[in-house]
């Protein structure tokens, strides 16, 4: 299940770029939100019809109040950076630098007087220099250059978010039921989205017609389908272990845009991937890195995630 969930994932950037060709990322990011609290709102009606019980804190409604704003924003400012960014950038390249979140997430714990293990600091540093032979422009003259493009500025600015987004929605589970939690920042993530597509985008119905398959990719297999998957599966499977399965949405991320959009990467950038991907794996090992959160996302990313 956590497997399908990182290729649901995965292939979603190449969903997101695609849909870039027709409307405008917060426009975008709007109504696939919209759709996907729509597909979770109805795995929660059937789980409450089938007598699922629901966790309640003390003050449940405070809570969801501060669940729904507090995530809901970290939310929108993650995914609001990367579908921006993925105008300009790749569906593979934007993968992996999102997935640079599960190394941000023990290093911003630190703020928590959290303090990760040696696997996250070796992790962290092999992250950086991959990202460096992702990113990095073109050997001019004698030396090199780290310019990271428009595009990659903008989708590593939201993996902050993301982590920071995995912070906090561990923290908000212990107050609130995660199905819940998640319903609700999806709705305040949708509505801050229309609220910014009213500000500076043209809404057009005709455009959203013509984005409808990788809007409703976008929205009811990645924002409702594969959150639920990891939510019912995270139950038996250790937390590490379901960041680095997760992880793999990356490798998704880079295969599918090369299936479908037949973008393609230079021999640096494929070292670039693989030394991202052993930083990422590297930061879930050692018994510091095995009490790190699960994460999706990661979007959409989620515990969720």
């Amino acid at each position: 299940m956590l497997l399908l969930a990182a290729a649901i994932w995965g292939l979603a950037f190449v969903a997101q770029r695609v849909g870039m060709e027709h409307t405008g990322p917060f426009t975008f990011n709007a109504v696939r939100f919209a759709l996907g609290s729509g597909a979770l709102a109805l795995v929660l009606a059937i789980r409450r019809r089938r007598g699922g019980r629901v966790a309640r804190a003390p003050d449940d409604r405070r809570w969801k109040l501060i669940g729904a704003g507090v995530a809901g924003g970290v939310l929108f400012l993650g995914a609001s950076l990367q579908q921006s960014g993925l105008v300009h950038t790749t569906a593979g390249k934007a993968g992996f630098i999102t997935g640079l979140y599960v190394v941000i997430v023990p290093l911003l714990g630190l703020f928590w007087k959290q303090r990760p293990g040696a696997g996250t600091w070796v992790g962290a540093t092999v992250s950086v220099v991959g990202l460096y032979f992702l990113c990095a422009s073109d050997i001019l003259g004698r030396g090199e250059s780290l310019a990271l493009g428009r595009g990659d500025s903008l989708v590593l600015a939201g993996a902050f978010f993301w982590a920071a987004h995995v912070l906090i929605i561990g923290w908000l589970t212990k107050r609130l039921d995660p199905l819940v939690l998640a319903l609700l920042q999806f709705v305040v993530c949708s509505v801050l989205s229309f609220a910014a597509a009213l500000l500076v985008e043209e809404i057009i119905l005709a455009d959203i017609v013509r984005a409808a398959a990788p809007i409703l990719y976008s929205g009811f297999l990645s924002v409702g389908v594969a959150y639920t998957l990891q939510v019912v599966a995270q139950r038996r499977v250790p937390p590490a272990h379901a960041a680095i399965i997760l992880s793999l949405e990356t490798v998704f991320a880079v295969l599918g845009g090369w299936v479908v959009l037949s973008e393609t990467l230079s021999a640096r950038g494929l070292a670039g991937c693989g030394l991202m991907l052993t930083g990422m794996l590297l930061s879930q090992l050692g018994p510091r890195g095995a009490r790190a959160p699960a994460i999706h996302a990661p979007m959409e990313e989620q515990d969720e995630p």
